[in-house]
């Protein structure tokens, strides 16, 4: 497997299996952080389990009406927020290295499907 970068308009994502410690990518146009596996492996699961919950939740609201939902591991934190169908994203890093970001509600979409193919490449 070699290594991977996908972006889009204000996201992009990354995987490199050769690193020795830091593997994976995450950012936007104006910032990125490295990521060990397990925390990348930990955003990419929380990130898919948030956009179900969303998606689940979208026949409960009326139209108008914004949420926010969290999920965290003892890696990271993790909220979305906004409407089922259009919301932002945000993460703090919880292993010591005291990293905060987000993406606005234009770039998770894509940001959530090119995490789940991250690694099937």
């Amino acid at each position: 497997m070699e290594r991977v970068v996908k972006s889009g308009s204000g996201w992009r994502i990354g995987w490199n299996p050769d690193a020795p410690e830091f593997k994976g990518l995450i950012g936007t146009d104006d910032w990125a952080i490295e990521l060990t596996e397990a925390e990348l492996n930990d955003f990419c699961r929380l990130l898919a389990q948030l956009a179900d919950t969303m998606k689940q939740l979208a026949t409960e609201l009326m139209e108008e009406e914004k949420i926010a939902c969290e999920a965290e591991s003892d890696l990271l934190w993790m909220e979305v927020e906004g409407y089922p169908h259009a919301y932002s994203l945000r993460f703090i890093l919880n292993t010591g290295r005291c990293v905060e970001g987000k993406w606005d509600a234009c770039a998770v979409g894509d940001l959530l499907q090119a995490s789940g193919m991250l690694k099937v490449f």
